[in-house]
Parts: C-alpha cells; sequence; structure tokens
C-alpha cells in the first residue's frame, strides 16, 4: 500500500468532536458537511494523519479506516455484528489463515469482513439476494481484490443442508441455530468449531440444549460489554454510555464420528 492517498481510496475524515465520514477520494470532487467543504485534490498525495481546513476553517484529518472504522459506517441492509463481537467470534472460533468457514446468515457483511481479515476463506449462505449483495460490494470496497479468491457468498438456506464438506469452521447468525447443527456435524471435520450468535439468551439456551445430543463438547456461552473511559486531566471516569447487550456467542467442537459426550457416573 501507498503511503500516499490515492484516487480511488477509501478515506475516513475525522473532526475535532469525533464524527466520522467515510470518502471515496476521486480528482475534481467536494466533500461536504456542516462544516464547510473540503477538495479531494487536498486529501489526494497526503499521507495518512494529514490535517486539512474546510472552506468555513473547520479542522479535518484523514485516515485510512480500520476494519472497526468500516463495519460501523458502511452501507447496510442488515444489521451488522457489532466490532466486539466480531472480534470475539474470530478470537473463540480460532479463525485463522487458510481456515475453511461456513458462514450462514452474511447480512451486509460484517462479520465475513472479520473473518477473511483473519486470513479465513469463507463461502457464504444467504437466503435474500439484495442482502448477499450487498455483503459483497462491502467486501469488496473495503479489502479489494485481495479477498475476491477467499469470498464467495451462495443464495442458500443453511436450514435446508450445507452441501460444503471438511470446514474447519461453522459460523452461525440465524434466529434458530440449533436447526443447523445435524448439517453442521456433518459438514465440519473433527475438532472442527461451530460458532453461533443469537440476540436473546433463549435462543443461547436452546442452542446448548440441542449441542447436548452430540456430536459436540466444550460447548460455551458469553456475552461481550463494551465500555468506554473519559480521560481528560483530572476527570477521570467510565464514559456515561456504552455498548451493551448486542448478542451471545456459543461455541462447541465437534467430536469424532458420532459421538456423544461421555457422562461421569
Amino acid at each position: 500500500m501507498s503511503r500516499a492517498l490515492q484516487p480511488g481510496e477509501l478515506v475516513l475524515l475525522t473532526d475535532r468532536k469525533g464524527r466520522r465520514y467515510l470518502v471515496t477520494l476521486a480528482a475534481g470532487r467536494r466533500f461536504h458537511t456542516h462544516a464547510g467543504f473540503v477538495e479531494h485534490d487536498e486529501l489526494i498525495g497526503a499521507t495518512e494523519g494529514t490535517q486539512v481546513r474546510t472552506a468555513r476553517n473547520a479542522e479535518l484529518t484523514v485516515w485510512r479506516p480500520t476494519l472497526c472504522d468500516y463495519v460501523l459506517k458502511m452501507p447496510r441492509g442488515a444489521q451488522v455484528v457489532y466490532p466486539k463481537d466480531g472480534a470475539a467470534i474470530v478470537m473463540l472460533a480460532d479463525v485463522h489463515p487458510g481456515a475453511r468457514v461456513l458462514e450462514s446468515g452474511v447480512g451486509s457483511g460484517g462479520l465475513s469482513l472479520s473473518l477473511l481479515r483473519a486470513g479465513a476463506s469463507v463461502l457464504g449462505y444467504e437466503t435474500r439476494e439484495d442482502f448477499a449483495a450487498t455483503a459483497l460490494e462491502n467486501v469488496a470496497h473495503f479489502m479489494g481484490a485481495e479477498a475476491q479468491d477467499r469470498y464467495q457468498v451462495e443464495i442458500k438456506d443453511c436450514y435446508l443442508g450445507i452441501d460444503a464438506e471438511d470446514l474447519d469452521r461453522v459460523v452461525l447468525d440465524l434466529p434458530e441455530p440449533w436447526r443447523v447443527l445435524p448439517h453442521a456435524a456433518a459438514s465440519l471435520r473433527p475438532g472442527g468449531i461451530l460458532a453461533a450468535y443469537t440476540p436473546s439468551i433463549i435462543q443461547a439456551v436452546k442452542l446448548r440444549e440441542a449441542c447436548e445430543a452430540g456430536p459436540w463438547a466444550g460447548a460455551s456461552t458469553v456475552e461481550t460489554l463494551q465500555r468506554g473511559w473519559h480521560i481528560e486531566g483530572d476527570a477521570v471516569r467510565p464514559e456515561h454510555r456504552m455498548v451493551g447487550h448486542t448478542g451471545f456467542v456459543t461455541t462447541a467442537r465437534r467430536l469424532t464420528g458420532g459421538q456423544t459426550r461421555l457422562r461421569p457416573r
């Protein structure tokens, strides 16, 4: 990646109040805000961290967006998995370079981006064509050609089955993930990991109960809460607002063959 910002590149503009704007640079164009406009030509050729002034003398700083920046600002047709939960899924499911991942319920592609950034090859199942198109566009916009060979989305219903075999991970963002367990067990390799994101604890409980029938072990459910801190001189306190409950992440590992977990006598 060139240090200098190029035409066609996606950048993030931030102001002093922390407002954030995603902009695709194009020669001869202007970016307008309530605080005035800035010429794209002032940004093209600049480096990250450059500060510019709008026509009304407001200060903007230009950066390349992080994955977190992009997921929170990208176009969406469905609610995205928040970065805090995407990070938990990537870590708890041990998504790694080269892993073969089936993701069902791709929505707007927020979680797909986290899986791809971790180096996985992702096959997405989505029942809605408009959601699938949005996910493909968002991944292409942020990751470009880097991820095109590792990302495929098919219009399929995971409740009806999974065609892929010898998968390393199955990641679900569906209302009834327990209905996918038999298909996931048939498609995952032994030791492979299932990860499911569910907004309701009732969904998580039903999934955990279904896992008891096997062939699953090591089931675990977590919730991640994110609280920022205000630090300004001697004024140090938790922020008044936080990213509280968004969903639960349940993981389980596939046993060899059709085994069920052994119970103590």
